[in-house]
């Protein structure tokens, strides 16, 4: 399995890194990009299995990243993270395709839990 993680703080990247290592994937199926248009070029370079992506980062955001990957017929799973949580957003992610939807700060075993399925 190919996982991306997008988000703008390396800290969070290698944080996640880290807990989906420990979840059994190996270095070499974890790519990282710094905000949505990096996202955007590493996909259409290869694309992953599944997307880990933080909402808010400059350029393009991770709901305008799922919203742009929906819009082109996109079927890569998609999962968005953020600290900053309310039923708006997370009704304008599951309406773009979010298969779930994380709050951050989050734990190794909270992050595992909600990505079990798609992990599988």
């Amino acid at each position: 399995m190919k996982i991306l993680l997008v988000d703008d703080n390396p800290a969070m990247r290698s944080l996640s890194r880290r807990y989906l290592q420990r979840a059994g994937l190996a270095p070499d199926e974890i790519e990282e990009a710094a905000d949505g248009a990096e996202a955007l070029r590493r996909i259409d370079a290869s694309a992953p299995d599944l997307i880990l992506s933080d909402w808010n980062m400059p350029r393009l955001s991770g709901i305008e990243l799922l919203e742009t990957l929906t819009q082109r017929g996109s079927t890569i799973s998609f999962v968005l993270m953020s600290t900053d949580t309310t039923p708006e957003m997370r009704a304008r992610a599951a309406a773009a395709g979010a298969r779930c939807f994380i709050t951050k700060p989050f734990t190794e075993e909270s992050l595992i839990s909600a990505l079990a399925d798609l992990l599988r």
